[in-house]
């Protein structure tokens, strides 16, 4: 038996409820962008409750970076890959065609369309029991908090501590049209001679990859 029929049963899955939650905007009938919706803040409020609860002595800073690692794209879609929710997807011609069943964006919001479905059918407790079985090992083993830190604060809060100036970040080239653009940035740390280049189709994507490069630098020292 899948997985996520284990979880939910068969009663559920036979809803009309259920049905509206896989059902794609391509698909012929109501589809599951309002469902999606509201299980996304569903989702959010026993992410952030369980949290809350399990690390007591966690800044909100910690508790806000550890909920945006566990509630994104790709950490949902993961977990609906492991329970195969593609498999039940309902999808117009198009998107079939496509692969659409396993594109991250659709079956990351089925996922949250099913959290809605299973808070309006079954209420938050049903809901909570779901998630927190979904998400299972990946709650019990977080990432610390340093590991969260983007790399230009991890870079900054190294340097700080050892009485370095900070990194200087200069936008060093821009290629493209306007619409689809590709920055290259350097971060530049004078005192310990390192110069490190990033490329990103944002500037700031492009400093975060410079300023990672220069903290595994600096750290090797």
């Amino acid at each position: 038996m899948n997985k996520l029929t284990k979880l939910l049963g068969s009663e559920l899955m036979a809803t009309d409820t259920f049905i509206r939650a896989i059902t794609h905007r391509s698909a012929e009938g109501k589809h599951n962008e309002r469902m999606e919706f509201l299980g996304d803040s569903v989702l959010g409020l026993i992410i952030t409750t369980e949290l809350y609860q399990r690390i007591p002595r966690a800044s909100e800073g910690y508790l806000s970076r550890l909920r945006a690692s566990l509630v994104n794209e790709n950490a949902l879609a993961g977990i609906a890959s492991e329970l195969a929710i593609g498999d039940f997807l309902r999808l117009g011609q198009g998107e079939l065609k496509s692969g659409g069943f396993r594109r991250k964006s659709i079956i990351a919001d089925a996922f949250e369309a099913i959290v809605g479905c299973i808070y309006l059918e079954q209420g938050m407790e049903s809901a909570k029991a779901f998630v927190l079985t979904a998400y299972g090992e990946r709650l019990d083993n977080l990432p610390t908090e340093d590991s969260l830190k983007d790399p230009k604060s991890r870079l900054q809060e190294f340097l700080q501590s050892r009485g370095y100036d900070l990194p200087e970040y200069n936008l060093i080239d821009t290629q493209g049209e306007a619409h689809r653009q590709t920055f290259t940035a350097e971060c530049v740390i004078p005192k310990l001679n390192i110069r490190t280049t990033g490329t990103s189709g944002s500037r700031r994507k492009a400093e975060q990859e410079a300023a990672e490069l220069a903290f595994q630098q600096v750290t090797a020292k």
